[in-house]
C-alpha cells in the first residue's frame, strides 16, 4: 500500500499543475485569433501595463528567468509586436517595446479573451466575485516557494 503522502489524489502540486495546464489550454484557441501564444500574451500584458521595459524587468515580473524569455521575445520580435533596442544609459542592457501592432493587440484581446474564457469557466462554481481570494492563496504559495 503506498503512503498516503505518495498517493496522486492527496497532492495539491498535481491539482495545481493540471489547472495550469488546462488553463492555458482554455486560451489557446482564444489566442490563435490573434496570432499569439499564452508566453506571449503574458509579455503583452506587462508591457501593456508599462510600456518600454528592460528585458530583465518583464523576466522578474513573469517570474522566468531571462535566458527564457530572450527567446520569446526574438519570436516576438519577428512577428512585428515588439521591437528590442539597446538602452540609454546601459548598452548591454535590452529595452522592448510594443510596435503598433503590439498596441493595437490589445484592443483585440480584450474583446475577446476576457468573455471567451469566462464563458468556458461558466459552469464551474466558482464565479468571478470569488477570483480574488483564489488569486490571494495562490500568490501566497507563490510567495512562500519563491523563497
Amino acid at each position: 500500500m503506498a503512503h498516503a503522502e505518495l498517493q496522486l489524489d492527496n497532492q495539491i502540486c498535481f491539482r495545481l499543475y493540471t489547472a495550469s495546464r488546462l488553463v492555458t489550454q482554455a486560451y489557446t484557441p482564444l489566442l490563435n485569433t490573434l496570432g499569439i501564444t499564452y508566453p506571449q500574451y503574458l509579455v503583452l500584458m506587462v508591457l501593456w501595463e508599462k510600456d518600454n521595459q528592460p528585458v530583465n524587468d518583464i523576466a522578474h515580473r513573469l517570474l522566468l528567468e531571462t535566458n527564457t524569455v530572450t527567446p520569446l521575445l526574438q519570436r516576438m520580435e519577428k512577428l512585428g509586436i515588439v521591437s528590442r533596442k539597446k538602452g540609454e544609459q546601459d548598452k548591454r542592457q535590452q529595452i522592448v517595446s510594443l510596435t503598433e501592432k503590439g498596441k493595437a493587440l490589445e484592443e483585440q484581446a480584450f474583446a475577446q479573451v476576457p468573455s471567451g474564457m469566462n464563458d468556458q469557466l461558466s459552469a464551474c462554481p466558482l464565479k468571478q466575485e470569488d477570483y480574488p481570494r483564489l488569486a490571494q492563496e495562490l500568490d501566497s504559495i507563490i510567495e512562500t516557494l519563491k523563497k
